[in-house]
């Protein structure tokens, strides 16, 4: 499954409540989440490689599945 990640989501990959999650991270999330999304949901609980909780908020669509953003704990 290709897994998409929206420049929003990149921009908040820079701040500091989403310090040490990786675009790995990310993807090896979104391609966790089994079954299809048609509408834009939020999943919580994924841990990073550093140890650090995020959510990501994602949707599939036609070319694979969209990761819209990322929300740190």
């Amino acid at each position: 499954m290709r897994v998409i990640i929206t420049e929003h989501a990149r921009k908040r990959l820079k701040d500091v409540r989403q310090d040490k999650i990786t675009t790995h991270d990310i993807i090896t999330a979104a391609k966790g989440i089994p079954g299809r999304i048609p509408t834009a949901t939020r999943f919580r609980g994924f841990f990073a490689r550093s140890g650090r909780m995020f959510d990501i908020v994602a949707k599939d669509i036609a070319n694979g599945r969209l990761v819209i953003t990322i929300i740190g704990k």
